[in-house]
């Protein structure tokens, strides 16, 4: 669009009258002065002001800063083709108010209203285009003001009447987090109950009133649990929170995962992990995303001309396009190059997600240092080489593993992150099974727990009670992969089915990982559990007692066998001290000959290092006693060891209440969640042999199920 000299003048010419005016705003402000509004003709290119009577008032505190805006929202109206204009346009200028601080102008050709920064628009009126006007770019013009009712007139145009009362914004600034104090009351709890839905809060629908008091105070019954279930819930993830602090724990990620619609909820919660004191190892796999890629191309060929000595396993062009050994892919040069793409997709897809949970929940700050996903050359491989005839080429096994250099990291709070890809000293970069890598580096570290999640839902189970199996010992887990054919070969990585298991893929998942389990901790990982993709079930299981997953633990009772007659010596010998010492009561050899059979003994290379003697009693009660630990072996968990299996042989004959006579080791039982009884609450055979001249202090202790003793080994197996 191109201006005349003529009609370039007179735009200066107005742009200078409307600075003019709003320079004056200062002055209007201090004599309180009626501000009239002021229009402009284009066909005379005149400026006109209407009379005072359809005068505007205008906010004679606005501050000069908006004049530009002002100014600026005028040349934009007035970028139009002044010789095509042929109807008169009446252009007005929008009074200002500190309230609304609004200006609006609107494109006549698409409808689009565009605010000015820091503006707040009370009330808007549109001044329709020319009638004759035959340039569709010419702009409306839209009058924007709060104040008194305005009635303006120009050239045969009538400007909308409105009225629109600006609100007292400093008084309600002031109002926004103040409270009347005359609308405040204090009621009983009772009454939260009745009103707890109009209420709300903690308190809505809480009934305080339990029966179990007559007291309206809350908080006179100090046994029973609280109101609120989130305090029981968090109460009861104490222990747990105070166990993993400061433990190194590797989880196992694989590949399928990240399409997993969860999967940013479960790097929330590994998130959450490294906030309450974990020190995480995460472990990502990419075995789905090479095998996608391999299916695109199906040009594999298998040059494999015999099978190991065995029968072991050899598929050539399975369903994905691979060459796989016993589950362990062999990778060529191409296929190498594929594994290089998805490892770095994996980890960066990883390193995003963890990060970005990190700092929505408020984890990190922009200015710390901790917090941070570390990736790199953490692990150092080495070549399957030839098995069996077969060239596994780039495939390889972990060698080493810089734990200096991880727990460096650690130390500082920060998160460690590995792939498949592992390199070797010569500088060569072999494809690793992460699974492998996940347990090669947990036992390397001497991690406290190993976590993996399974690509499937599934859970353990036994056949005939249909009760879920939430617990195995690692003697319990290797009968049960022995049963069902699997071989785990933990020098590289070889997990074995034979031929004739025709199992699920979700079974074949589960033997894999209950397998990796089992190689962990005969590398030396106290704990292991394998998790199903269910959203939150990571914290499930790490932080409440019911779990979610299933637990594979060492074998902390091995050594612990039923007592024989040969043991009555070594028994008397271990007793004899604390005897003397009135701890214990006497007991003779002959005695123990005749109870031999109610002892139990912890060995350690034929030595016995600890022994204890439970009874069994009606109703459900059994005792423990005589539990005596060689003075060499204490604090070391010895005598908890024979507690728990003590404990564990009550639940499991139907014995849940167990207690114990004492007069010098109470504080070490009340550690250990028993509580003080009375006489009376002992059965009644056992209150008719009670010593009342002794006075020994009786404490008891209910175990509702298994779960309450494996939550106990956290406390003291670390």
């Amino acid at each position: 669009m191109k201006f005349t000299r003529k009609q370039r003048n007179q735009s200066w010419l107005i742009a200078c009258l409307i600075l003019m005016q709003y320079s004056m705003l200062d002055l209007v402000k201090s004599f309180q002065i009626p501000l009239t509004c002021s229009f402009v003709s284009k066909r005379t290119q005149s400026l006109t002001t209407q009379s005072p009577s359809n005068s505007i008032e205008a906010a004679a505190s606005t501050p000069r800063s908006h004049s530009r805006l002002h100014t600026l929202s005028f040349f934009r109206l007035h970028q139009m083709k002044h010789d095509e204009v042929t109807d008169e346009e009446i252009l007005s200028i929008p009074s200002i108010d500190t309230n609304a601080n609004a200006i609006l102008a609107q494109n006549s050709t698409d409808g689009e209203i565009l605010p000015i920064p820091n503006s707040d628009t009370k009330t808007t009126t549109k001044v329709p285009p020319p009638q004759g006007g035959t340039d569709s770019d010419d702009d409306a013009v839209t009058i924007s003001s709060v104040g008194r009712t305005v009635g303006a007139q120009s050239d045969g145009i009538d400007k909308a009447d409105f009225n629109v009362s600006a609100p007292d914004l400093s008084r309600a600034s002031e109002a926004v987090l103040a409270i009347d104090p005359s609308t405040i009351e204090i009621i009983p709890f009772s009454q939260l109950s009745e009103e707890g839905m109009v209420l709300g809060g903690a308190y809505s629908g809480t009934e305080f009133s339990d029966g179990e008091t007559d007291s309206p105070n809350p908080v006179a019954s100090s046994k029973r649990k609280s109101l609120f279930s989130f305090v029981n819930m968090f109460r009861g993830s104490a222990t747990y929170i105070a166990n993993h602090r400061n433990t190194i724990v590797v989880f196992h990620i694989p590949g399928e995962l990240l399409e997993w619609e969860g999967f940013s909820d479960l790097m929330d919660d590994i998130s959450l992990c490294w906030l309450l004191g974990m020190k995480p190892v995460v472990v990502v796999g990419c075995r789905t995303q090479v095998d996608d890629r391999l299916m695109e191309s199906m040009d594999t060929e298998c040059d494999i001309t015999s099978l190991s000595p065995d029968g072991k396993q050899v598929d050539c062009q399975d369903e994905e396009g691979t060459v796989r050994y016993d589950s362990v892919r062999v990778t060529d040069l191409d296929t190498l190059r594929i594994v290089k793409e998805e490892a770095g997709f994996v980890r960066f897809e990883v390193e995003r997600q963890l990060g970005r949970s990190l700092y929505r929940h408020g984890l990190m700050d922009e200015d710390s240092d901790d917090g941070n996903i570390v990736s790199g050359n953490f692990f150092s491989a080495q070549p399957y080489g030839v098995i069996d005839g077969l060239d596994f080429k780039f495939t390889g096994f972990p060698r080493k593993v810089e734990t200096d250099k991880i727990k460096q990291v650690l130390n500082a709070h920060d998160i460690v992150l590995l792939t498949s890809l592992g390199v070797s000293p010569s500088g060569e970069i072999f494809n690793v099974n992460t699974e492998h890598l996940a347990s090669f580096v947990a036992g390397a570290l001497k991690a406290t727990k190993v976590i993996y999640f399974t690509t499937n839902e599934i859970a353990f189970r036994e056949k005939e009670n249909k009760k879920l199996v939430q617990n195995l010992r690692v003697s319990d887990a290797r009968k049960v992969l022995q049963y069902n054919n699997v071989t785990v070969n933990q020098a590289k990585g070889f997990t074995y089915f034979e031929h004739d298991a025709r199992l699920p893929l979700p079974t074949k998942e589960a033997f894999v990982k209950l397998g990796w389990c089992v190689s962990s901790l005969e590398r030396g990982v106290k704990r292991a559990h394998i998790i199903s993709p269910i959203n939150g079930a990571l914290l499930q299981e790490l932080y409440t007692r019911d779990g979610s997953g299933t637990l594979i633990s060492r074998d902390i009772y091995e050594g612990i066998r039923v007592a024989d007659v040969g043991d009555v010596t070594g028994i008397f010998e271990l007793i004899e001290p604390l005897v003397n010492a009135g701890t214990l009561v006497p007991r003779p050899k002959n005695v123990l000959e005749k109870e031999i059979e109610s002892y139990y003994v912890f060995t350690r290379d034929s030595l016995i290092v600890a022994c204890a003697q439970i009874k069994l009693f009606e109703n459900g009660f059994a005792e423990i006693g005589c539990l005596v630990v060689k003075k060499e072996y204490r604090s070391q968990g010895r005598g908890d060891a024979m507690l728990g299996y003590l404990e564990r042989l009550s639940v499991q004959v139907g014995c849940a209440n167990i207690f114990v006579l004492s007069t010098q080791t109470m504080e070490w039982f009340v550690e250990r969640d028993f509580a003080p009884v009375s006489v009376d609450d002992l059965p009644p055979s056992r209150q008719a042999i009670y010593n009342h001249v002794r006075k020994s202090k009786i404490y008891m202790k209910r175990i509702e199920d298994k779960r309450e003793l494996d939550a106990a080994e956290l406390w003291w197996d670390r």
